[in-house]
């Protein structure tokens, strides 16, 4: 059940022979599918003795900072100088689960100004063009599955490592929200599969992601459900929403609201959710939805963002409050989804 174009591989290969220095990136606040794709990029190269950098826009979240390599991680935020340097220097760029250049953040002029040519692996939808090759699938369960199938088909076909097939099935656990959602194709059970071979442990993985967070974390979410959460039983429709006081109330820390869209989810009626997240001058918006309920129209009809059906994201520039007035003010316009 082979996806990947042989033409985008024998593209990629070329690249990649004259290649001496690479350079790997990834969005903004990174989530398991980033980090997992780009870490297990930057161990493969690392095996085949090819210098690799792997810069990210921001810190990644602590839930995560048992990774393979995730000490080797650039931040912008924190490295700028370092980071500028080996973006300036490198002679191939590697962009994984990202494709429009907002992602990258301050971080975008010099990536779009760079020389080098550029390899983008994505399964999100409407991808800019911004690199000279792009491997595009939005039926993937996560942008790990299609590195999966690049490192394979560049390898030869030969049996990944350990630390590779950790990351990527960290990647692929993380965006189908362990096999609930994006996760219906059996191309991606095969995958994992196939990753289950290499030797990893599963329960381990699942593990550090699902039971490795703080208690200020866990008295968050339960703050948010208590004091926080609106259900529209007319809507189907649930969400939460935190402002900045209440993170900084629980000691906020970057990864520790992942996952809580979903939680209304659980409610008996409710097919789509959101929760809406002050941020210095802009809000963040997540949604999730189940069955037909096209969460990514609502995200880009309203919210300049995008993503899978039954999930996708997207931000206001609006405050906390009038984005969610806004959100139920639109709501209705999509109310004919429900009966799909």
């Amino acid at each position: 059940m082979k996806q990947i174009s042989d033409n985008f591989i024998k593209d990629a290969i070329q690249y990649l022979a004259s290649a001496k220095n690479i350079v790997l990136l990834s969005h903004k606040n990174p989530d398991g599918d980033a980090l997992g794709s780009g870490l297990a990029l930057y161990q493969y190269f690392k095996e085949k003795k090819i210098s690799v950098n792997f810069v990210l826009p921001n810190q990644l979240p602590d839930y995560l900072d048992w990774m393979p390599n995730v000490q080797n991680v650039i931040t912008y935020n924190t490295q700028k100088e370092l980071a500028l340097k080996v973006i300036s220097q490198t002679d191939l760029i590697i962009m994984v689960d990202f494709n429009h250049s907002s992602r990258l953040d301050k971080m975008a002029e010099i990536v779009l100004e760079s020389k080098a040519p550029k390899i983008m692996i994505d399964h999100h939808p409407y991808p800019e063009s911004i690199s000279d090759i792009l491997y595009s699938r939005v039926s993937a369960s996560s942008t790990a599955e299609m590195v999966f199938e690049f490192i394979t088909a560049i390898n030869n076909g030969e049996k990944l490592s350990k630390e590779i097939a950790e990351c990527l099935f960290l990647g692929i656990v993380t965006d189908t929200g362990s096999f609930s959602y994006n996760s219906s194709n059996p191309f991606t059970f095969e995958v994992v599969s196939e990753l289950l071979k290499s030797g990893i442990d599963k329960d381990f993985v699942i593990d550090k992601v699902y039971n490795n967070h703080s208690h200020s974390r866990l008295r968050l979410l339960g703050y948010c459900l208590n004091d926080n959460m609106k259900v529209l039983p007319e809507l189907s429709t649930a969400y939460i929403y935190l402002s900045q006081a209440d993170l900084e109330k629980y000691n906020f820390e970057p990864g520790d609201t992942e996952g809580f869209v979903n939680y209304p989810l659980s409610i008996k009626g409710i097919v789509f959710s959101a929760i809406f997240i002050e941020k210095d001058g802009y809000t963040k918006c997540s949604f999730r939805s189940k069955g037909k309920f096209p969460a990514n129209k609502v995200s880009g009809d309203h919210f300049n963002g995008g993503g899978h059906l039954n999930a996708a994201g997207g931000e206001s520039k609006a405050s906390l409050k009038d984005t969610i007035d806004k959100f139920e003010r639109v709501l209705p316009e999509y109310s004919n989804f429900l009966n799909e």
